[in-house]
């Protein structure tokens, strides 16, 4: 097996403004929707849950970009800031905009589950894909347990040594420290080179 190289990038923070909201309930959630936001709560680290609405459109950047499961949000409502995930987005039937949106709180010190996208560089070095191999990714995210401090925003897979049939497992990414698998087999397979398929219209012509 070649190894690969890759790296953690520690997740950058989007800050964003929040307005607090004084009510729960669906009819108060209408009512958050009808003056354009959209209804939000912030819940975890051993707090009381806060109610709060935001601009859609920066749910929406959030959601166009990869990665944005592992994206670190700052949260300012009336002066006070705290940091979050997105957990959960609930989206219209029809008009696919967001209608409410589950944030957890980063408590200082503790340790977060969060998907960490994989991110490949290097295809057009790789001698195996040169030779005609093709990519086959096994796993487009990875399930890790880390501190809330110190989450990836993706980690990065370098393919150019790669050759026809060498793979990549959770042991060839750098700069994981810290960042614990869950609920996966030990050293797992995050992608792999494979051989070229046949081509059957050159074996056809070849048995004329």
């Amino acid at each position: 097996m070649t190894s690969s190289l890759g790296e953690t990038n520690v997740s950058k923070i989007t800050s964003i403004e929040a307005s607090a909201r004084a009510r729960a309930g669906k009819g108060a959630a209408r009512a958050t929707r009808r003056e354009g936001l959209v209804p939000a709560v912030v819940y975890g680290g051993n707090q009381e849950p806060a109610l709060i609405a935001l601009d859609p459109r920066v749910i929406v950047k959030g959601l166009q970009t990869s990665g944005w499961r592992s994206r670190v949000y700052e949260i300012t409502v009336d002066g006070k800031v705290e940091r979050a995930l997105i957990r959960d987005v609930q989206l219209h039937p029809v008009k696919d905009s967001p209608v409410h949106v589950d944030f957890l709180r980063l408590a200082a010190g503790s340790r977060v589950h969060v998907e960490v996208s994989v991110h490949f560089v290097g295809e057009d070095k790789s001698p195996g894909i040169k030779r005609g191999g093709m990519l086959n990714v096994v796993r487009h995210t990875v399930d890790v347990e880390v501190e809330a401090d110190r989450i990836p925003e993706f980690f990065t897979v370098d393919l150019s040594a790669l050759d026809i049939n060498d793979n990549v497992r959770w042991e060839d990414v750098k700069g994981t420290e810290g960042a614990n698998p869950v609920s996966h087999e030990p050293n797992f397979v995050i992608a792999s080179i494979a051989a070229p398929s046949v081509d059957t219209t050159a074996t056809e012509e070849a048995k004329a």
